[in-house]
């Protein structure tokens, strides 16, 4: 009895959880928060979490205060700081008289283990300026990175210089 009470408990959470991403993902767009849209937005992030919550959560860990908090801190780490010394790089090579690049796709480890974790890594790799990420091989654990300055080709320079700090980060949330 307290397995199945436990089993509706996180498929309650699991639903709140999205709800509430939907929801606030609804106000961020609409821009609105009269009565009528934001109750429409309820109702539709309710449909949308009930039926994305297997695809979201199922065979993952589960969803605890700890991985919650480290997502928020990752989220906030990732709109604060990566963004901004990846868009400063940039801006740099942009302007410098010389334009200082060297072009090139180089393999950067990943510790993440889930396909979840893999691709939340390369999507924040592609996501900043000057990475984008071509190819996730999750079966060695590694992302193909085309990188606007390639300084070195050594696994461990790449993954301290592209991922490190987004990996670490997210291995944390998902594992």
């Amino acid at each position: 009895m307290a397995v199945v009470v436990m089993k509706v408990l996180n498929g309650l959470s699991a639903i709140a959880v999205l709800t509430s991403l939907y929801l606030l993902f609804w106000l961020l767009l609409s821009g609105n928060v009269r009565p009528d849209e934001v109750s429409l937005g309820v109702i539709a992030s309710l449909i949308l979490a009930f039926f994305t919550r297997d695809i979201v959560f199922k065979g993952r860990p589960e969803l605890n205060l700890r991985r919650l908090i480290e997502g928020m801190k990752y989220v906030a780490y990732y709109f604060t700081v990566a963004e901004y010394l990846a868009h400063k790089d940039v801006i740099y090579r942009i302007l410098h008289p010389r334009m200082p690049i060297n072009p090139g796709i180089v393999k950067v480890p990943c510790t993440c283990k889930t396909d979840f974790g893999l691709t939340a890594v390369a999507c924040s790799i592609t996501n900043t300026p000057g990475t984008v990420s071509v190819e996730t091989d999750t079966g060695r654990g590694v992302i193909y990175v085309n990188w606007i300055n390639v300084t070195s080709m050594d696994l461990k320079a790449c993954y301290e210089s592209i991922n490190k700090a987004f990996d670490e980060k997210l291995l944390k949330v998902f594992g």
